[in-house]
């Protein structure tokens, strides 16, 4: 069965760094687009980065605005495993982050357009203190 499981959440002073970790499993990230959405209490989900595959073992990295500078995704296909640097936390960050996969193209025209993924995992809470 085709998993997604984010972990490494908790809690953090404003201005700390967390990194949050996307463990995939029953298949292999290598050429699947991915992304990160987060989803504060009683708010809507909110794209955060995407990792866009662009053929050949390529991707490109894209960021929201609001997290642009702070966050860094990266992916470490031998270990199925896809992460989150967060850096320089703030109260606005709180969250349920969640993982996502889209197994057609990603658009990326549309790239802050979460709807966009169709495999999803459990959230890792990241609550930021100030």
């Amino acid at each position: 069965e085709v998993q997604l499981q984010a972990s490494g959440g908790g809690l953090v002073q404003a201005g700390g760094s967390l990194r949050i970790s996307c463990a995939a499993s029953d298949f292999n990230i290598d050429d699947y687009n991915i992304g990160w959405i987060r989803q504060a209490p009683g708010r809507g989900r909110e794209y955060v980065a995407a990792s866009r595959y662009k053929g050949g073992r390529a991707y490109d990295t894209y960021y929201a605005s609001s997290v642009k500078g702070r966050f860094t995704m990266s992916r470490d296909n031998a270990k199925n495993m896809v992460y989150l640097q967060m850096n320089n936390l703030k109260a606005e960050d709180t969250a349920v982050y969640y993982c996502a996969r889209r197994s057609g193209a990603l658009i990326s025209s549309r790239i802050g357009d979460w709807e966009q993924y169709d495999t999803w995992g459990q959230g890792t809470l990241v609550t930021v203190s100030s």
